[in-house]
Formats: C-alpha cells, sequence, structure tokens
C-alpha cells in the first residue's frame, strides 16, 4: 500500500539505534515520573501524618475473583505488549511487515484507512514506536496498580480507547472483512478482547456483585463460538480439505508458513509435524473444530455451572492447543506484537465462571445519594486524601504520567507533515560539519540570466548537483528539494535552492528547462538550475570535488549525490550525502527536513 513502507532494511543499524536511544531516553523520564510522584506522597504522609481526621476507617469489600482474573491478567498482557513493542525490528518494520500483510486481503476502504495509519507511523518510526511502548506499558501497570475505585474503572475505561485504535489500525479491525475468516487464526483480533475485558473491568461495582454479569458474559462468548463453528464449517473458506490440488489447504498452508518463523527448533518440529497431520486428516481436523467451537459456544450459553465448568477445562485445553500449533505463540520472530487471542479467549471464560460460580445474589441497597462528579474530583484533590492513598494509586498515577509521556511525543509528531530524519541519515549516514570559503563560480540559470556565487552573497545555499536527463535518482532530490522550499515558508526567501548540471554531454539550457517543466520546478520562486559550456562546468565539479562520468557502454551519466549547505557569507558548513535510496515517500520527506532543517541552522546564525 503507498506510502506505507519507509524503504528500509528493519535492522538498519541507524534507525535501531535511535530507537533504543528514545526508549532509553523516555525510560529515564518515566523512573522520573515515578520517583517525583512517589516523594511528593510521602511528603504528604510525612506532613499530614493522621490522614483524614474524623473519618471512621470502613473494611472496602475484596475484590471479586473474576475482576481480579481480567484485572490482573490483561495487565499482564498489555504490559507484555508494551515490552514486544520495544523490538529493534518495530521502528521501521510494523507498517510494512505487520500492517501491511494483515490488512492486503481487505477491502479496498479498510486499506486506505490503515494505510493513513501506517503512513503516519513510517514517516516518524522513532516517535511512533516509543508510544506504542509506553501507552501500552502504561496501561499495562496501571491495570495491575489499582485495584479498586474510579482509578481501576478508568483504567478500564483507556484499555478499551487504545484497544480499538490498535484493533481498527493495527489489526485491519481484527479480520473480519477478510476472507476465511477463522477463530484458529485469532479472529475477531486479540485487541478487541482486551477491549471487552477493559469494558467489564469499568463497570460500577454494583455489577460486580451479581451472578448476571458472569451469565452475560458466558453467554456472549457462547453465540461469538457457534458464529465462529458456522464459519469454520463453511465449505467455500477450505477448511475441510488438508490438500488442496497438491498444495495445502486453508489451516495447513497457514501453519506451514509459521514453521519458519525464528524460534526455538523443537516448536518449529510441532508446527511442521501438525501440518504434515492436518494435510493427511484435514477433514478430521475441521471436524473436530467444528464440534469443539459448537458445543462449547452452546454449553457457554446455558448458563449452567455444572455443565460449564468440565466443558471449560476442555476449552482452555483447545486453546491452548490452537495457541501452541497454530498461532505459534504469536510474538515470535521479532515483529510479533502480541501473544495473539487464544490467552485472552482463556481470560475471559475463566472470569466469566468465576462470575457466575462465585457471586452471591445482590441483596437490597439502601438508596443514597453520592456525591456529583465535580464534588468528587474536589474532595479527592485535598492533601489530607492524597496523603491517605494507597501505594497502587500513587503508582496507577504514575501510570498515567507514563502514558502521557508515550502519547505527547506521538501527537506532536502527527501534527509534522514531514518525516524524521533519521531516515535520511540511515540512507546516507549523518551530515559532515565543514567550514570553508565555497568556490566561486559563473553559470546561466535555467532562464538564461547570469548567476555568480558572488550575486548570492547575503543568501543561504542549498547546493547539489543534477543530470538533467537522469530518469532515476534526480527527479526524486529535485521533489525533494521542492518540498523543502514549501516546508521553509516564509524564511524561503532568505534561501536558494540552487542545482548545478552534472552531465559532460547533454549540458545545453534546453535540458534543464525541459527537466523543470517535467518534475513541476518552474512554479519554485527560489529555485535555480544553473549550467553553462562544459569548461566551465568542469572548473565546479572540480572545485567541489563532484565526480561527473559517462558510464560504461554509454548507457547513462554517474555522478556524486550530495548537498552542501553555504551560509550567506559563502562559506560551506555542512555537507550531505542526498543519493535517495529507496525513493518512498517517507524518505523524500525526511530528505526534504534535512534540508529545511540545514537551512533553519544557517539562517539562525546569521
Amino acid at each position: 500500500m503507498p506510502g506505507m513502507n519507509s524503504g528500509l532494511n528493519v535492522n538498519d543499524p541507524t534507525v535501531v539505534a535511535a530507537f533504543r536511544t528514545a526508549l532509553l531516553h523516555q525510560g529515564l523520564i518515566a523512573l522520573a515520573i515515578f520517583f517525583v510522584i512517589g516523594v511528593a506522597w510521602l511528603t504528604l504522609r510525612a506532613w499530614l501524618p493522621d490522614g483524614l481526621p474524623g473519618r471512621a476507617e470502613v473494611a472496602a469489600p475484596p475484590e471479586p475473583g473474576w475482576r481480579q482474573v481480567l484485572r490482573i491478567g490483561f495487565g499482564l498482557i498489555w504490559l507484555a505488549d508494551g515490552i514486544l513493542q520495544a523490538q529493534p525490528k518495530m521502528a521501521v518494520g510494523l507498517p510494512s511487515q505487520v500492517i501491511e500483510p494483515t490488512a492486503a486481503s481487505s477491502p479496498h476502504w479498510v486499506q486506505d484507512v490503515v494505510n493513513w495509519a501506517g503512513t503516519a507511523w513510517s514517516y516518524h518510526p522513532m516517535q511512533a514506536g516509543a508510544a506504542a511502548v509506553w501507552i501500552q506499558v502504561g496501561i499495562g501497570v496501571w491495570l495491575l496498580a489499582a485495584a479498586r475505585g474510579p482509578l481501576s474503572r478508568l483504567a478500564g475505561l483507556v484499555s478499551v480507547g487504545w484497544g480499538l485504535l490498535v484493533w481498527v489500525f493495527g489489526e485491519s479491525f481484527g479480520g473480519l472483512f477478510a476472507p476465511g475468516l477463522t477463530w484458529l487464526f485469532g479472529a475477531p483480533g486479540a485487541v478487541l478482547i482486551y477491549c471487552v475485558a477493559g469494558a467489564l473491568v469499568a463497570l460500577p461495582e454494583r455489577a460486580w456483585r451479581s451472578q448476571r454479569l458472569g451469565r452475560l458474559t458466558l453467554a456472549g462468548l457462547g453465540a461469538f463460538l457457534i458464529g465462529m463453528a458456522v464459519l469454520q464449517a463453511w465449505p467455500g473458506n477450505g477448511f475441510w480439505q488438508g490438500t488442496v490440488r497438491g498444495k495445502p489447504g486453508t489451516l495447513a498452508a497457514m501453519t506451514a508458513s509459521m514453521a519458519p518463523t525464528p524460534q526455538p527448533h523443537v516448536l518449529s518440529q510441532w508446527i511442521t509435524a501438525f501440518t504434515s497431520f492436518d494435510e493427511a486428516h484435514g477433514f478430521a481436523v475441521n471436524l473436530f473444530v467444528v464440534i469443539a467451537l459448537a458445543v462449547t459456544g452452546a454449553v457457554f450459553a446455558t448458563g449452567r455451572r455444572r455443565l460449564i465448568g468440565p466443558v471449560l477445562v476442555a476449552f482452555v485445553v483447545v486453546c491452548l492447543a490452537d495457541w501452541v500449533l497454530i498461532e505459534d505463540f504469536g510474538f515470535l520472530g521479532g515483529l510479533g506484537t502480541d501473544p495473539n487471542s487464544m490467552i485472552p479467549f482463556v481470560l475471559l471464560a475463566v472470569a466469566g465462571y468465576l462470575a457466575l460460580a462465585g457471586a452471591p445474589e445482590p441483596a437490597a441497597e439502601t438508596a443514597t445519594r453520592r456525591p456529583a462528579i465535580l464534588e468528587r474530583l474536589r474532595q479527592a484533590a485535598r492533601p489530607q486524601v492524597l496523603a491517605s492513598a494507597s501505594i497502587g494509586s500513587v503508582a496507577a498515577v504514575g501510570a498515567v504520567g507514563v502514558i502521557i509521556l508515550g502519547a505527547a511525543p506521538m501527537a506532536a509528531a502527527q501534527a509534522s507533515p514531514v518525516a524524521d530524519t533519521v531516515l535520511a541519515q540511515a540512507v546516507d549516514g549523518s551530515s559532515a560539519p565543514l567550514n570553508f570559503a565555497a568556490p566561486g563560480f559563473s553559470l546561466t540559470s535555467q532562464n538564461g540570466r547570469p548567476v555568480s556565487l558572488g550575486s548570492l552573497r547575503g543568501k543561504v545555499i542549498l547546493l547539489t548537483f543534477l543530470d538533467p536527463v537522469c530518469t532515476s535518482d534526480c527527479p526524486l532530490i529535485a521533489q525533494e528539494f521542492k518540498q523543502a522550499g514549501q516546508l521553509l515558508g516564509a524564511a524561503g526567501r532568505h534561501v536558494e535552492l540552487v542545482a548545478i548540471v552534472a552531465n559532460p554531454v547533454d549540458y545545453q539550457l534546453g535540458y534543464t528547462r525541459a527537466f523543470d517543466r517535467q518534475e513541476g520546478m518552474t512554479g519554485v520562486r527560489n529555485w535555480l538550475f544553473l549550467t553553462g559550456s562544459l569548461p566551465q562546468l568542469e572548473k565546479v565539479w572540480r572545485g567541489y570535488g563532484i565526480a561527473a562520468d559517462i558510464e560504461p557502454a554509454g548507457a547513462m551519466i554517474g555522478h556524486s549525490e550530495i548537498t552542501l549547505a553555504i551560509d550567506a557569507r559563502g562559506r560551506v558548513r555542512q555537507e550531505m550525502g542526498f543519493d535517495p535510496g529507496p525513493g518512498t515517500a517517507a524518505t523524500e520527506s525526511s530528505f526534504a527536513a534535512e534540508l529545511t532543517g540545514a537551512a533553519r541552522q544557517l539562517l539562525g546564525q546569521q
């Protein structure tokens, strides 16, 4: 999909190093957040040792087991997901190797929606990658730390909100609109189960005390499993055949694709063995899956505890087998973002059973008037209340700070129209600082006017060398200069974007004019494409150390691809490699940002 790929290798050392540095710096800030909040809390407790005077301590009822399973279980999963997002390949690889393949089989409108997010990520891989880490770590810590009260419920709501974003943009709606939808491969998307769990955690306390919630949870899960059984049995989905015309069927093809994933050899052997078994007994395997899903769903829907208990055990076994043999744990290979859907399904089913089996029917409640939300917030902000807060509440507040630590840079990056300059540096390396007088030149612009270095004195110059008949790199470099001119805005009147012909054969004025028309450069007011006689050009090439040679067989011209930043006094201050590399939208924008940054730096030094 256009725009989703930065064009860089997922193991590019420059990007990996920048990603690790961003995580390290933000990790130190995260520690500082917890430290500052902890010190403030301890200080309040020291100043107000008596806590809340005049208020009797009331023992709160224990947190129900089903809610504890959801809160702690999904808190650990969110924490694990955040750690997985910190893998070195994630910064560049997530859009092109995770999001794009997931969306590829979905309708075009889904791909368009997902492509927007993937493009934004590929433009700002450091900020987006680090943000995903800290937001998910923060949600996990928040769920684990806040066991009761509004903070705990709010953690559930936040997990729902972030989970929906991930489900839509990262999982392409969980593949619901793609062909071959099946529970075996993770439908309807693991993060949607996170959202269900978060919504249950966010329920008010009165909902905890009723068996009705357990019945509804299991009934909803049962209806879903019955629907998945129908899809699994649908002939057109290809699950009844182990092989089709000598090739692996749908399930066998899926597991065969998982076997080469970098992982322990024993796991690869298990998956390969299961693939062979399914190829030989595809009908029997699918029949078992259909019956297991249908029976489990039907029993869950009954709400009868005695039936559900043994079926739940069998369901857990099936989920674990699927997690190992088909989903291959979901997080191996360096680009796994989560443990896939089986563990979340197990947690949801176990929580539903505990809610059904352990919750007493609610007793009659005495009507009490709860204070308005603003009044409750005002009371919660009192120093005495803050001083008496539990350590879990303090950790939860720190987790909120960690989430903001991740979300703020991501929001700022989305507001920027240009890509991170680290992409350009990954292609051509970091720029080299210089300080010497720029060699003079007297050439002719594309408009036929004489232009010399002296005539441009007083302006910052971004100088490069282009072949006007090149059809590969030079047009891309011209577009990067054009975009830089747009990014400079009003400051552009103090900057000249200059290219000098680097072709010893096709250097005449007509070629520079044709190049400008073809690349849309005629409307760029501060753009100059200079040429001259061959002796004039050769003198300039020698002065700037530029190679411009005819390649063997005369097929094309080989020339240096650099850009020099020259200050208003005519001194070369910076050299940037400008081989455009993969030539993607992200890298083009990144090079433009690098140009803009170099120009603004020199303008600031005037």
